[in-house]
């Protein structure tokens, strides 16, 4: 658990940045509005600049182009990023949830399972057989770990997380309420005799330091192996079909769904309700705007937008037009019968 109280001097050695002013205790964060004396805040959006100088907060993480709007008296963290130095703040004072320790005795543990040290392991917990567990991970009430899954070292394993058979998961991950990974993909072929099943005998494999959404699902794949890689960070409700290989550092907002067989670069961002077809490429750096609909393969570096989803700027242009349409469409039909009175004009001339 973190400390309750600590002092300005103290988180801004932890931060590595400068103190101006007085050192203040600190009791924990709040907003510019709301902070009081002994709270801490930080001002990152310029159009909350009027704040800064109205704010009760005896501590504010501020950049030093604002540092002098700050209230007289207060404690300034001089920062390049303020937003990521509150962020890192916020850590020094977050209660981590649950206060249960150790392995309870109305878990369901198989013989052969293997759990590292210091393990906390819930009521209701199910862990099949040959699955390990590695040291400090927590898995909540309600978790199922299918057999000969593998789960690395100070994993968060939140309530009604299920990982079906092989699942394997990096270290230092978090996987949040009602995420289900290794589901079978959606594979099926019509038959004489209807649809029938493709088995799906692939796993799902998650990198270190990724951070799962709730309710969000990862198919597994019908060969090989669907793939997360370090570091992605998935937003609640997020689908992501078999045989989709994600990369590094990607970031998924919620609602998306990625068809089957995608192949996803290193530090992707997909905004809210973004769909993809199957087997397309995305390359590393592109970004994709809200409610996007992807049907191509999208280059690296590349930021795109609608429904089709398009280049950027053609899509920006097409939605500043979109207002002006009908007006638009009733010129060009006074313009139509224009250019037919013109013609019937000419053609009547000798």
């Amino acid at each position: 658990m973190a400390e309750s109280t600590l002092r300005a001097a103290q988180i801004a050695q932890t931060l590595g940045r400068e103190l101006r002013g007085p050192d203040r205790d600190i009791t924990g964060p709040g907003t510019l509005e709301d902070a009081g004396p002994e709270s801490i805040s930080f001002l990152a959006n310029p159009k909350y600049v009027s704040q800064l100088s109205e704010t009760s907060a005896g501590t504010i993480i501020v950049h030093a182009d604002q540092a002098d709007k700050a209230p007289h008296g207060a404690a300034l963290i001089v920062s390049p990023n303020p937003y990521l130095d509150f962020a890192r703040v916020l850590v020094m004072f977050m209660k981590p949830q649950g206060e249960f320790k150790g392995i309870s005795p109305d878990a369901r543990i198989a013989p052969d399972a293997v759990l590292g040290k210091d393990c906390t392991v819930y009521p209701f917990v199910f862990i099949g057989p040959r699955a390990k567990i590695g040291d400090r991970t927590v898995l909540f009430p309600g978790v199922y770990v299918g057999e000969d899954c593998e789960l690395g070292e100070d994993i968060i394993v939140y309530p009604n997380a299920v990982f079906m058979a092989g699942t394997r998961i990096g270290a230092n991950t978090i996987i949040h309420a009602g995420v289900v990974l290794g589901a079978d993909g959606f594979g099926f072929v019509p038959g004489a005799g209807g649809i029938e099943k493709i088995p799906q005998v692939g796993i799902v494999s998650i990198g270190k330091s990724v951070e799962i959404g709730a309710n969000s699902t990862i198919d597994r794949a019908a060969l090989g192996e669907t793939r997360v890689g370090d570091g992605t960070k998935i937003d609640n409700l997020v689908q992501l079909g078999h045989n989709v290989r994600m990369g590094k550092d990607c970031l998924i907002v919620s609602q998306v769904g990625i068809s089957g067989s995608t192949h996803v670069g290193d530090r992707v961002t997909m905004a809210g309700q973004v769909g993809i077809s199957g087997h397309l490429h995305i390359g590393s750096g592109a970004t994709i705007g809200p409610k996007s609909g992807v049907a191509r393969d999208i280059p690296e570096n590349e930021t795109v937008g609608g429904a089709p989803a398009v280049e950027r700027g053609t899509y920006m242009r097409t939605l500043a037009l979109m207002p002006k349409f009908p007006d638009m469409y009733k010129r060009l039909g006074q313009l139509e019968k224009e250019l037919a009175k013109l013609k019937e004009e000419l053609a009547a001339k000798p």
